[in-house]
């Protein structure tokens, strides 16, 4: 798992199947590196997420089918990076 923050939310029109609706995150790792993530819990800009990746981010999205390989699993309440 990581810690991340999230910086926007990705709105994309056009998407593969394999997304379905999942919302959609972009995320700003310690180094600035810009990743996108599946979001099933709502989180807003500005705040800080632990995500997981692999296969793990499939069983994190509650639907094995949807295609991702990074997903937000919870807001931490208190983090000073």
């Amino acid at each position: 798992m990581d810690i991340l923050r999230v910086r926007e939310e990705l709105v994309c029109t056009r998407r593969v199947p394999g997304l379905k609706q999942a919302s959609l995150r972009v995320l700003e790792g310690e180094r600035g590196t810009l990743l996108v993530a599946t979001d099933p819990v709502g989180v807003p800009p500005g705040k800080w997420v632990f995500a997981t990746v692999g296969t793990a981010a499939r069983h994190a999205m509650g639907d094995y089918d949807v295609h991702t390989d990074l997903t937000i699993c919870g807001i931490i309440d208190h983090w000073e990076p």
